[in-house]
């Protein structure tokens, strides 16, 4: 493998997460895992692991499956930085009395490259690099408040003609608390390993321990949203481990419309550019729902100087 491609490689890895090459922590494999896959968790800036009859929430968190009151389909497209494109899919749906069961799908391409020889030279070549993530996922609850999950993923990453690729599981548990309307979750995402390597050396996975905490605030529209993420990471500081938190507020205006803003707090941080940060970290999006089948979500969220990100979402919810 040529210098340039391990050097491609190393900046695709980069930019598949907000945390765009500021950050001087190891960065494990398959960092596109991390990426928010759907317009309302991104506009709510990922705090989304205590919502409930969304099938998007199984990313974050599979014991939403089984808040699922009826079947429903999501698709998502997304504009990164250097023309980078990315989407997602998801199903979930109850099935008998066995439980409720998910499908996820993620997918990055990341487009077309020149290929060159270690001095740099073209060879007239070019490649392709793109990243996917496909999961299977099952819930069910316990005496109704509490729900439980699991999700099943395969993991595959392509530069050129090198490849790797990885299995890995989500555990996650979800606390309803129906009278004040608060959800409490806790989770374990991405714990697995490599199947095969791109070349001889093994990566580790982003594992992430996470916990949420929601709460649909007494006697107005408005529903607030906190997730703690990377609480399994090593920190200097005691303080620093709660660094990368999340807040998201969604405004219900009605059952068909509503408006939400978000704050990722790490990647304000590590977006920061000299003394300036202006809105970097900051997200906002709108959702509307049409004739209570179609479903559209859009997001904008902020990097800052470095650029801006789009997603929007069409789904749509079965008749049962």
């Amino acid at each position: 493998m040529s210098k340039k491609l391990i050097l491609i490689a190393l900046f695709l890895s980069f930019f598949t997460s907000n945390r765009v090459l500021f950050s001087q922590e190891e960065i494990p494999a398959f960092e596109f895992l991390r990426v928010d896959p759907s317009a309302k968790a991104s506009s709510l800036a990922g705090a989304f692991d205590t919502y409930t009859d969304d099938p998007n929430a199984m990313f974050y968190n599979p014991a939403t499956l089984s808040t699922i009151t009826k079947g429903r389909v999501s698709a998502g497209f997304g504009k990164y930085l250097l023309d980078i494109n990315f989407g997602a899919f998801s199903f979930a749906q109850k099935y008998k009395d066995i439980g409720w069961f998910g499908i996820g799908v993620k997918y990055f391409d990341y487009g077309s490259f020149d290929k060159a020889d270690e001095s740099g030279i073209s060879t007239g070549e070019t490649f392709n690099a793109n990243d996917l993530m496909v999961s299977v996922g099952y819930s069910n609850y316990i005496y109704e408040e509490i729900n439980y999950g699991i999700t099943v993923k395969y993991i595959y990453s392509g530069i050129a003609e090198y490849k790797s690729t990885a299995m890995a599981v989500d555990f996650g548990l979800l606390y309803l608390i129906p009278g004040p309307q608060i959800g409490l979750s806790f989770g374990v995402n991405n714990l697995g390993s490599q199947l095969s390597t791109y070349i001889d050396t093994r990566e580790k996975l982003p594992l992430d321990i996470r916990v949420g905490f929601s709460k649909r605030l007494e006697h107005t529209p408005v529903r607030l949203n906190v997730t703690f993420a990377k609480l399994n990471e090593s920190r200097e500081k005691l303080i620093q481990h709660i660094k990368a938190f999340s807040i998201g507020a969604e405004f219900i205006f009605s059952e068909n419309v509503s408006a939400r803003l978000g704050y990722d707090n790490e990647s304000r941080q590590d977006l920061k550019l000299g003394t300036s940060l202006g809105i970097a970290g900051f997200s906002t999006g709108l959702g509307i729902t049409f004739g209570d089948k179609v479903v559209f979500d859009y997001a904008l969220n902020s990097l800052g100087k470095v650029g801006s990100t789009h997603r929007v979402n069409l789904g749509y919810i079965f008749n049962q």
